[in-house]
């Protein structure tokens, strides 16, 4: 047997380069590249093995954090087919990185994550950053990534790699296992070398299986969906996962069923198809939430129905309800008592169209969804153009966004106020033109996130939407853009705090402490003091980045032509009228109220939570 003589980091990187996945014929490089910061844990390992190899590029990040931000939505952009390697030191920027393994797990997100360990031989320790238990000398804050990773690993020995890196690919290429993967790599060990195999250096290309449905759970959704009189679909992430968008459409256009979608599923029909009714649940139109309340048959494809999809399981309403889901993942497929299809999405979707083959919904609920869909599109273009003459409503701004953004450009968000008006507002024309973190909601995550969808599509322009509050929490990788040529356009609100919670917290009645940026005041000691002033533009400039101001829609707009026309990272910073909110249509989010207060307010909170929980149902 042929042998290369490699150190472990070596050999890691030796091997990522060369896999591939295939997928309808079209094969390409799995990794994209290593993205990370290197400290005392990694730099003479993975540090040292990059610089061996400059084909496989190295990009500097600022934060640990936002290199798995970046990597899972360029994973997510590229519809799980590439992702990136992210790795750290030992210590604190290791578990910088847990949030965004949480992140990528929680979405079903393929990320690879190589933190630094602390010396396998021992007999240095403790070594700097290390955490010592007196229970055991194999516990590390490594062994935090454990429960949101899907495949965990720790390599004591050189050898131990063979076996585990294939193990890495199985998880990171499934359609229904994918998430973080973390290889933890004491530093001694990275550095150790050995002869490694040839062959595990050799390229390998895996298969992305689209799996078919069974003939019996088959036979039965198809039996389900003609016995129905108003059935609907809920098109979630994994529609898109599956690049099913096409067959999609030729499914509700054959049948007349009309479809709803989920943050993670906005997009897989474009805003106008005849058949769309939009986002479902808490942050849903009437047009979907209506139809929900009253559907006997939802289809759920690719959906994990979290509880904004649900509305905390006050959506469906209809006591003879019934669910058929579509998902390659059983785990998913099997809730809400589901009769489940355990397949990829676009074969279901295809097969489906062929065997309803004469089927139609009925004349009079057809009518009703398309009443429904008129009526939306107008309540949308009320909401873009509501003709403030200063500090434009979230809406206005989310208009003059979307009438600047091209039709394959993409809009970025993740937390705060704005999924929840993007979800009801953002007209998405193509698939993946809407990207939402919402399984974790990460605050954080815009910036970094932009970066790995650009990345993943540079003839398009990003559109990165978010507030005050999230902007100041991870502001540094505008340097990483303009560092390594990477266009953004970010529209920053100012909202003089976290917008969101705040009106969260009054809705409980608790008139939105803690929630707002001002200044301590001295009578009250409470943060209810002057308003803090923070000068966005000024910091943005700072970073790297082109800033504007705008004072008013039409500021807004002559702001986000120039943006377009520059070829580096723009922030436009516009202060908007918080008290002009955009509807709740007919929904809700079960948030507990506090069943004893003091405060009267709190107590008619609670009173209206116990009257709206009356409506939560268990779909078994």
């Amino acid at each position: 047997m042929k042998t290369r003589r490699a150190t472990v980091a070596q050999a890691v990187i030796g091997f990522l380069k060369n896999q591939y996945v295939e997928r309808d014929g079209r094969e390409q490089a799995f990794f994209a590249g290593v993205l990370g910061i290197f400290g005392h844990g990694n730099v003479a390992g993975i540090g040292q093995a990059l610089q061996e190899n400059p084909d496989f590029p190295y990009v500097m990040m600022r934060n640990e954090q936002s290199s798995v931000h970046l990597a899972a939505a360029f994973a997510k952009t590229n519809n799980r087919l590439r992702t990136y390697v992210c790795t750290s030191s030992i210590g604190p920027g290791a578990t910088n990185m847990i949030t965004g393994a949480a992140m990528a797990t929680i979405n079903r997100l393929p990320v690879l994550l190589l933190p630094g360990d602390i010396f396998a031989r021992r007999n240095v320790a403790p070594v700097l950053q290390q955490l010592e238990s007196p229970a055991t000398q194999d516990t590390g804050v490594n062994d935090c990534f454990r429960p949101v990773s899907r495949y965990w690993d720790r390599i004591y020995r050189p050898e131990q790699i063979i076996t585990a890196l294939p193990e890495v690919m199985r998880v990171l290429t499934s359609p229904s296992d994918c998430g973080a993967v973390t290889v933890s790599l004491p530093q001694d060990v990275q550095a150790e070398a050995w002869d490694f195999p040839e062959e595990l250096f050799e390229k390998r290309v895996w298969l992305i299986r689209r799996p078919e449905p069974d003939t019996v759970s088959f036979s039965r959704a198809v039996e389900k969906i003609r016995a129905s009189r108003k059935p609907l679909v809920v098109a979630g992430g994994g529609v898109l996962f599956s690049e099913a968008s096409g067959a999609l459409s030729a499914f509700c256009a054959a049948t007349g069923i009309p479809e709803c979608e989920t943050q993670a599923g906005k997009g897989a029909l474009p805003y106008d198809h005849a058949q769309c009714m939009g986002a479902v649940g808490a942050t849903g139109t009437f047009a979907a939430n209506r139809l929900a309340r009253e559907a006997d048959l939802i289809i759920g494809v690719g959906t994990r129905y979290s509880d904004f999809t649900t509305a905390s399981m006050t959506a469906f309403q209809n006591p003879d309800v019934q669910f058929v889901n579509i998902n390659t993942a059983e785990f998913d497929a099997y809730k809400v008592g589901a009769a489940p299809l355990v397949c990829d999405a676009r074969v279901a979707l295809e097969r489906l169209t062929a065997a309803l083959a004469g089927y139609s919904v009925p004349a009079d609920y057809a009518a009703q969804a398309a009443t429904l869909h008129a009526e939306w599109d107008a309540e949308v273009e009320r909401l873009f153009h509501l003709n403030k003459t200063v500090r434009p409503a979230q809406s206005e701004v989310i208009g003059a966004m979307w009438e600047a953004s091209g039709p394959r450009d993409i809009l970025l968000s993740a937390a705060g106020s704005h999924p929840g008006d993007l979800h009801k507002l953002w007209r998405t024309r193509t698939p993946g033109g809407y990207h939402m973190e919402y399984g974790y909601s990460c605050m954080g995550y815009e910036i970094p996130g932009a970066m790995g969808a650009k990345l993943a599509g540079p003839d398009r322009d990003v559109y990165v939407f978010l507030g005050d509050g999230t902007y100041l929490m991870m502001p540094s990788e505008i340097v990483t853009s303009v560092q390594e040529g990477v266009k953004l356009i970010i529209v920053l609100v100012d909202n003089h705090g976290f917008a969101s919670i705040g009106g969260l917290s009054r809705s409980l009645g608790q008139h939105g402490f803690g929630t707002s940026y001002r200044r301590r005041d001295a009578g009250t000691g409470q943060l209810d003091g002057e308003v803090l002033r923070v000068d966005f533009a000024a910091n943005a400039e700072s970073l790297g980045a082109h800033a504007l101001k705008a004072s008013n829609v039409a500021e807004l707009r002559q702001a986000l032509a120039k943006a377009k026309t520059l070829d580096h990272t723009t922030v436009i910073v516009v202060e908007t009228d918080t008290s002009e909110k955009v509807p709740g249509y007919e929904s809700w989010w079960d948030v507990a109220v506090a069943e004893v207060s003091g405060s009267e307010s709190v107590r008619q909170a609670r009173a209206a939570y116990e009257e709206a929980r009356k409506k939560e149902r268990y779909h078994l």
